[in-house]
Parts: C-alpha cells; sequence; structure tokens
C-alpha cells in the first residue's frame, strides 16, 4: 500500500519536520495518522522526503525525516493550451490533463469560448484551476506539479507556438495524426486544445503561420474537457514517459 502523501511549500532542511496548516489537519484529523506511521512529502518541484510520526497534536504532525530523493524534470516539457470552457468541463480538463503528466497549462481565451474570465471572476477560475492541479497531482502522487500560467490571448499564444520546439493543434480535419509526426528529444512541446465551438479560422491561420502543425488523433471529434487527456496519453507512450 502507498504512504500517505502531502505537498508541502518547502521540504524539511533538517530531521525533524512539524506538518500544520490544511495538510496537518488533513494528516491528523481527516487520515488519522498515529505514530510510528510513515508518510511522504513532496514539495511539487522533484523533491520528496519519506517521514515517520513521532507526536501527533491537534492539526500538526512532529515527524522525523528518514530518506530524501529528488525526481529529474522531463527532458520534454509537455504544454497543454486549453481553451477556456464552460461550467466544469474546464477543470475536469485540468483534473484529468495533471493525472496525465501535463507539465504546464495555459488558460486560452479562444475567439469561440462560451465562459469569459474578467476581472475578479476570471482571478477566482484561474485559482480553482490551480487548486485542481494540486489535488490531482496530490491524487496521482507527482513529484513536480504543473503550473497554471495566466490567461492568454490568440495573439500572444501565437508567439510562444512559434518559439516550441514542437507544436501542434488538435484539428478534425488535419491530415497529420499525433500517433505518427515526428517528436523532438527535449524542449518544450505545445498542444493546443480548442473550445466546444472548435478553432476559428483566423486562429488556426495565426497558429500556423507561426509553425504551428495541425494534428488529429483519429477519426472521432472529443469534447474539449477529454481531448487534452488522450492527446497526453499519446505523447507519453511515444516519449518513454509511459
Amino acid at each position: 500500500m502507498s504512504l500517505p502523501y502531502f505537498l508541502v511549500t518547502e521540504l524539511p532542511a533538517g530531521d525533524r519536520y512539524t506538518l500544520d496548516g490544511p495538510e496537518g489537519r488533513h494528516a491528523a484529523v481527516v487520515q488519522r495518522l498515529r505514530v510510528g506511521e510513515r508518510l511522504v512529502l513532496a514539495d511539487g518541484r522533484g523533491g520528496t522526503a519519506t517521514a515517520v510520526v513521532e507526536a501527533v497534536g491537534r492539526g500538526t504532525l512532529s515527524l522525523s525525516c528518514t530518506s530524501r530523493e529528488y525526481a529529474e524534470p522531463p527532458a520534454v516539457r509537455l504544454v497543454v493550451a486549453q481553451a477556456i470552457a464552460k461550467g466544469d468541463r474546464g477543470e475536469l480538463a485540468v483534473q484529468a490533463m495533471t493525472e496525465a503528466g501535463v507539465d504546464e497549462i495555459v488558460p486560452w481565451a479562444a475567439a469561440r469560448s462560451v465562459a469569459r474570465w474578467r476581472g475578479e471572476r476570471g482571478d477566482r477560475a484561474r485559482e480553482r484551476w490551480v487548486a485542481t492541479t494540486r489535488e490531482a497531482a496530490k491524487q496521482a502522487r507527482r513529484a513536480w506539479l504543473p503550473a497554471v500560467a495566466e490567461q492568454s490571448s490568440t495573439a500572444a499564444l501565437a508567439t510562444r507556438l512559434a518559439g516550441a520546439v514542437g507544436a501542434y493543434v488538435l484539428h478534425d480535419r488535419a491530415a497529420a495524426r499525433l500517433s505518427t509526426v515526428e517528436l523532438p528529444a527535449a524542449g518544450e512541446v505545445v498542444l493546443v486544445v480548442g473550445p466546444e465551438g472548435g478553432i476559428a479560422d483566423e486562429e488556426l491561420a495565426a497558429f500556423t503561420a507561426g509553425g504551428l502543425l495541425p494534428v488529429r488523433l483519429g477519426s472521432t471529434v472529443l469534447r474539449t474537457s477529454t481531448a487534452g487527456v488522450a492527446a497526453l496519453a499519446v505523447l507519453s507512450a511515444r516519449l518513454g514517459r509511459w
């Protein structure tokens, strides 16, 4: 059975550590860890530490660290520009992509996105994406926590795509298949997932002008909440992550 997994801001500098705050309360109150039990602390930046519970307080654990590990970041960094979707579809996409290994998610304000992130409402929506990645990364026991970028316009996204070593957009009329296109051995790969209404012609033109390649997964059309995770599964298998 896997050890309980907790995300912390910083790993212990020495052999002793106090787990408090929301993670401490969850460990002591919800999971009811007891003296002598072991757990894993992760900083979301590749570092993990195994620790033993020495004492339990009211929402806190006193720990003794027994070992440490560090996982190098992958050679190919997978970035998904996810079109902002209505309802909970965006958060469902973020959750699944985090579990599948995405390294960064860029919220994209596509022309046909029904939902719009503006002002405080937009800030809260992005915060939900950040919280979703955190919980999904814990569930998946990831050493690296995915980043959630600020909302991107089409113009800004096109500029980023032009600078990536690999850039692809999922499109139902594409001739190339993601399962067979050439992939780089290192660097940043950016994949664009469109909104419910599809990617507008002018957006596709802006992306392809910067060197992006339209690709498809197969003969069917997936929802915006499932296309990204399906594409990540293909990429993870081809890059040797899976």
